[in-house]
Formats: structure tokens, sequence, C-alpha cells
């Protein structure tokens, strides 16, 4: 499983990627070694939103049409997906 992911800086601003390991990527994240240039000074990070994709292709697609978003459209998608249920149990293993 592929994911799309935007993610919640300590100083308030989002950052989107895409990885194969949800969760191997957020502690990459708020460990500050394999992370994004961009998180490890603006750390701890929380996840705020995902999609899982059957290839790595679509996944960086929708990274990339997520980028181009607004923040107020960013937010618009966290705020859905906090408004679903929680189902933490779909997440692939890695």
């Amino acid at each position: 499983m592929n994911y799309t992911y935007m993610l919640e800086c300590a100083d308030g601003s989002l950052y989107t990627g895409w990885t194969n390991c949800l969760e191997k990527r957020l502690q990459a994240h708020n460990g500050g070694r394999n992370g994004a240039k961009y998180t490890k000074a603006k750390g701890p990070v929380r996840l705020v939103y995902y999609e899982g994709y059957a290839t790595r292709e679509e996944a960086m697609r929708r990274e990339c049409a997520i980028k181009k978003l607004s923040r107020k459209e960013k937010l618009r998608l966290t705020d859905f997906q906090e408004n679903m249920e929680a189902h933490p149990g779909k997440l692939a293993p890695c």
C-alpha cells in the first residue's frame, strides 16, 4: 500500500508527502533522521490526513495535486478526515 499524507508541524504549517509505510515515515519525520528537510526544524509533527493507493505513481500524483491546493483547501481535507470514523486497522503493515 502507498500513501499520500499531510502533516501538521508544531508551527501550524502543513507538509504533504507520500510513502509506502506511513508509520515508519511519521517516526522518521519526528525522529529528525531520514525525515524531510522541511519538517526537521518544525517538529514535532502530527498526521492530520492520509489516503491509500495501490501504486506509488498514484500516491505521487495525488501528492502533487494536494501541494497545488491552497491552505484553505488543504484544511478542508483535514476537516473531512477528522469527521470520519477512525479506521486505524486499515493501514497496511509495512
